[in-house]
């Protein structure tokens, strides 16, 4: 060992009794070993404690081994399982994941972060806090870091791009709620007016409503926020309209839970007063009560999805802008 105290990559290599280079291609992964060498080379790892040096493998690559996921709020489970998704794929190859949260209430603060990670100079970033603008979009690419949108389009931007069926989703949903449920009167409660994936779970609603030669209530149309107490709020206003519906359509989960809670204090029947479904289906959708009727939008995928799309790019992939999308299932439970 050095006099310095600090295992180096030397001594790792001189105890498994092979090259630092293939000590490299055992760490990073990146090149085949043979099962006996790589073996060596671990148990020398742990024999010595041997710790890599981030900052001097990335003066040489040019690379820091991080990239970053930013959401609009970290409390909501979509978004925990969306990490979760990112950091399994990225630790696999030994890729430190960085999730920090820009709320869409505050809109100064995705710009204040984007500048923090990309003053770091992380290799690449998974953007799931819609509303972005293309500043924001500029500030990444411009940075050198790769770039994965989540629930945009294509066209929208720089960068790769993953995104559930979103407006399908919601217009199978309402289908269901027409065709086979028979509802009437149904109702829409979305997120923040003007930022996805509201806008587009809207549209499949119209859609639905539209083949079925309904009118869309424009009555009953509310945008508060993609939260419990914005579901909370909607729900409210719905149900003191002069006619109010017979169901309610909700932008996620979160929003429907809000509007249980309100149907439940009013003591509406759910779903024989009121039906109520959501949308993603966190793991809350199937414990509360009634259990709520909602769209899989396969949250954990999509993290890994965007993961991988980000490996790509780093491993050498200069091919045109790729979009994943995502398959949706409308999953039937006792709120409509």
């Amino acid at each position: 060992m050095h006099g310095s105290g600090r295992v180096k990559i030397v001594d790792v290599a001189a105890a498994a009794g092979v090259s630092v280079t293939t000590v490299s291609h055992v760490i990073s992964g990146r090149r085949p070993v043979s099962a006996a060498t790589r073996a060596r080379v671990e148990d020398a790892v742990r024999r010595l404690g041997y710790q890599a040096d981030p900052s001097a493998r990335g003066l040489r690559t040019q690379r820091t081994d991080t990239v970053g996921l930013v959401v609009p709020d970290i409390t909501n489970p979509f978004n925990t399982e969306l990490a979760a998704g990112v950091q399994a794929i990225a630790y696999a190859r030994g890729l430190l994941t960085v999730v920090c949260e820009a709320p869409m209430t505050d809109g100064p603060r995705l710009p204040a972060v984007l500048r923090q990670l990309t003053a770091r100079r992380l290799d690449g970033i998974v953007l799931g806090r819609f509303g972005a603008q293309r500043a924001d979009l500029d500030l990444i690419a411009g940075s050198g870091a790769r770039l994965v949108r989540l629930g945009t389009r294509i066209a929208d931007g720089p960068g790769d791009v993953v995104r559930g069926a979103e407006t399908e989703g919601m217009r199978d949903l309402v289908r269901y709620l027409v065709g086979e449920r028979g509802y009437r009167r149904i109702g829409f409660i979305g997120g923040e007016a003007g930022v996805e994936p509201g806008g587009e779970r809207y549209e499949g609603y119209r859609e639905a409503l539209a083949e079925a030669g309904r009118a869309v209530p424009e009555d009953l149309t509310v945008w508060t926020g993609f939260t419990r107490e914005g579901g909370r709020a909607g729900a409210a206003l719905l149900l003191d309209a002069t006619e109010p519906p017979d169901a309610v359509v909700c932008a996620n989960d979160l929003i429907a839970i809000g509007a249980l809670d309100v149907a439940r204090e009013r003591g509406f029947d759910v779903p024989g007063r009121l039906a109520v479904t959501g949308y993603d289906d966190i793991d809350a959708a199937s414990m509360v009560s009634p259990a709520l009727t909602t769209v899989v939008n396969p949250a954990r995928e999509i993290g890994r999805s965007a993961a991988r799309l980000l490996i790509d790019r780093l491993d050498g992939d200069k091919g045109p802008a790729r979009e994943v999308v995502l398959t949706h299932q409308v999953v039937r439970r006792a709120s409509a």
